[in-house]
């Protein structure tokens, strides 16, 4: 047999390498473990856990080191049975994102498992701690980077102590200004089109402060606006202070006061607001880091950490062409601190945060699997099966202190029509999401976008700027590709913190054929509602149709337990709706055909009108439900009393009466053997089943979240 010299090279690599797995493992399996350590070196083998006693052999040294060794192993053996990473207790630094190939796929039967060694945690961290502050005046904490300066790194967001700082603003947070006068789209700026989105008039006492800056330093500080239900983020480009009139560098998508007067507004990122503890300022052009630390903040102990990377991990492959990642499980890993630096152009989304990546994410990518993680301290999204991904999962995840929202499922760009770019079958289930919306709070906590045959189980959310979990992206009856996704057992609670509005702990967005919501229980949902629309428990917005929504428990909401706006088809069964700050059901349009069925639900309202918006035409069908009212008055219908109502032929087989809950105001929905509604067909539901459950370790948290809020 003869041989060219690769050839050789290659035959000779790869006897050697299984004559070293066959000594290691043995002649019967293939299956393998490596180790990652700190004490690691990525040019050892790392099939020891510890450095041996010659120090010429030992775990490796990261994430990477050990991608790379499997892709050698590989080439040797490409059908073993098993490859286990097992990662040591420890703080890895990351020098850049890890990809994954899909020469890095695993076995169908036998998947890659990169996972903590048993009673480990390790962190990987896509940030870097920074020290040598010193006190300057007025009470700041300065430190000097000369790797800013040189323009080699920019960060924009700050963690003290494991808090999220504040960039410097004005005014402080939790405060705003308001818009003084929005500007019609014919003021021209120029020729500049969309003036009414690209400029505003402030108060000039507002805006006075920023006299005090260069024209260069202006062109830094970042303007914030709450649109109705979005925000957004642009640079300035030149102010007036005499009129008050800013103009920004890029325009908003929506354009300023078009969804209500006295849109909020506040000031970012300009040394004169560093006015309140726990704020920041980096002066990228001087290299100086200013922070104003809260009392009793040590400048010896501090730790403090600022973002380098903008990922953690990536799966890249290519569904189109038939190049999947496949196999992979990411197991027990902790992710934290990783950033967003704002572009040119500025941010402004239509709705979601939908532009704003993730730090984990997939494409092209199959069997994918992230159990037992957490991600924290981020500035976009956590995790995005994002393109052509399917038969994967997040379960069992921590995802905190996010920027933006959750887990993104599925993309707002519309398929290919081939389905090649389709991402389905994505379980995310077991879940805390908590502490989510902090740069951008119109994120969503779970959002599918277009993307099938999903489903999102046993979460539990808290504590987010917007919406809890929110399915479809279509607008209208247009054929949406977000059909049979089931969304159950989940809980979600003390969400939109009264930032924005046009909101739902469960959020449907067009027709969406054999997607069921239930067994979830949603509270309270607190919007903004001072202009624009409202916030809801369960909201069936613009063309959501043909879904079930059953055995839910929603209470405590701003403006109602569930709202359609208009769609068709869809059924409302089974379900408590209780406590709502205003009418507990609403319904937006009268269509010629009908909106949905309402039948055999418990609504508790404690103010007397029930319903709000349009009622009266045969397009909605009600029957068999329980009303009550909590307020000495009978509750009434559309203006009506129940009687009258009733004989518009309305709520046949209905009731006022009182369903004997357990302690409604305390949460408690369990219901007493004689409640009117079990004769009416009113099946019970267990309020134990919601939420993560008893596998996850992060059920004390949740609890104690519960009792937080």
């Amino acid at each position: 047999m003869v041989f060219a010299g690769s050839a050789v090279a290659t035959f000779v690599s790869r006897f050697l390498l299984l004559l070293f797995l066959t000594f290691f493992l043995g002649k019967e399996t293939y299956a393998l473990t490596l180790h990652v350590a700190p004490n690691g070196k990525d040019s050892w083998t790392g099939r020891l856990s510890e450095p041996n006693a010659e120090k010429n052999d030992g775990p490796l040294a990261s994430l990477e080191g050990a991608r790379n060794t499997i892709r050698r192993l590989k080439l040797a053996i490409p059908a073993h049975e098993e490859i286990r990473v097992q990662v040591a207790e420890g703080y890895y630094n990351l020098a850049a994102p890890v990809e994954f190939l899909p020469e890095d796929s695993g076995n169908a039967y036998r998947p890659i498992i990169i996972e903590a060694a048993p009673g480990s945690h390790p962190v990987f961290s896509g940030g870097r701690r920074i020290a040598g502050f010193k006190l300057d005046k007025g009470g700041l904490w300065v430190a000097k980077l000369p790797e800013v300066a040189r323009g080699h790194w920019n960060f924009e967001q700050l963690f003290v102590n494991g808090r999220r700082a504040i960039r410097a603003r004005t005014p402080s947070q939790g405060a705003f200004f308001h818009v003084a006068r929005r500007v019609s789209k014919d003021t021209g700026l120029g020729g500049t089109d969309g003036a009414g989105a690209r400029t505003f008039y402030a108060a000039p006492t507002d805006i006075g402060v920023l006299t005090q800056l260069t024209p260069e330093q202006l062109t830094d500080v970042v303007v914030v606006h709450y649109h109705a239900f979005e925000t957004s983020r642009l640079r300035i480009s030149a102010v007036d202070s005499v009129t008050g009139r800013v103009l920004l560098q890029t325009k908003a998508h929506w354009p300023f006061g078009k969804w209500g007067k006295n849109q909020r507004y506040y000031i970012e990122n300009f040394l004169p607001a560093l006015d309140s503890p726990g704020e920041w300022f980096l002066d990228h052009r001087k290299g100086a880091l200013y922070y104003r630390p809260y009392f009793g903040e040590s400048i010896d102990s501090v730790e403090v950490y600022a973002p380098v990377l903008n990922n953690f991990v990536i799966f890249r492959g290519d569904r189109g062409k038939n190049q999947l990642v496949k196999n992979i499980i990411l197991r027990g890993l902790a992710f934290s601190y990783a950033q967003y630096l704002l572009p040119s152009a500025g941010y402004s989304d239509p709705q979601a945060a939908v532009s704003i990546p993730a730090t984990i994410v997939a494409d092209g990518a199959s069997n994918i699997g992230i159990e037992n993680c957490e991600v924290s301290h981020v500035g976009t999204y956590a995790i995005w099966y994002r393109s052509g991904v399917s038969d994967s999962w997040v379960t069992g995840c921590r995802l905190h202190d996010l920027g933006a929202g959750g887990v993104r499922v599925g993309t707002h760009v519309q398929p290919q029509p081939d389905g090649s770019d389709l991402t389905r079958h994505i379980q995310v289930s077991n879940n805390l999401i908590d502490t989510a919306g902090e740069i951008f709070p119109g994120a969503v906590g779970i959002w599918i976008g277009h993307s099938p045959d999903n489903r999102i189980e046993n979460n539990e959310l808290v504590n987010l700027g917007y919406t809890g979990i929110s399915i479809g992206w279509k607008w209208g009856y247009r054929s949406s590709a977000a059909k049979r996704n089931v969304v159950a057992y989940n809980r979600v609670h003390h969400i939109g913190r009264r930032q924005l509005s046009d909101m739902g702990g469960i959020y449907l967005l067009g027709p969406s054929e054999g997607t069921r919501v239930f067994q979830n229980v949603i509270h309270d949902v607190e919007s903004y509602d001072k202009y624009g629309r409202g916030g809801w428990g369960i909201y069936a917005d613009e063309g959501t149709s043909w879904v079930k929504i059953e055995k839910n428990i929603v209470y405590r909401t701003t403006t109602g337990g569930f709202h359609q706006h208009y769609g068709r088809e869809n059924v409302v069964r089974n379900n408590i709706f209780a406590l709502s700050a205003g009418a507990e059901l609403q319904r937006s349009r009268v269509e010629n055909h009908t909106s949905f069925v309402f039948e055999r639900n418990i609504v508790l309202e404690q103010n007397v009108e029930v319903l709000a918006g349009k009622w009266k035409d045969d397009g909605v069908v009600l029957r068999n439900n329980v009303y009550f009212s909590l307020k000495d008055e009978p509750p009434r219908f559309a203006g009506m009393s129940f009687r009258e109502w009733q004989a518009l032929g309305k709520d046949r087989g209905s009731i006022v009466a009182d369903p004997m809950f357990g302690a409604p105001l305390k949460g408690d929905f369990s219901m007493n053997g004689n409640s009117p509604a079990f004769k009416l067909g009113f099946e019970r539901i267990d309020e134990s089943l919601p939420g993560i459950t008893n596998a996850s370790r992060y059920l004390p948290l949740a609890k104690e979240l519960r009792a937080a809020f």
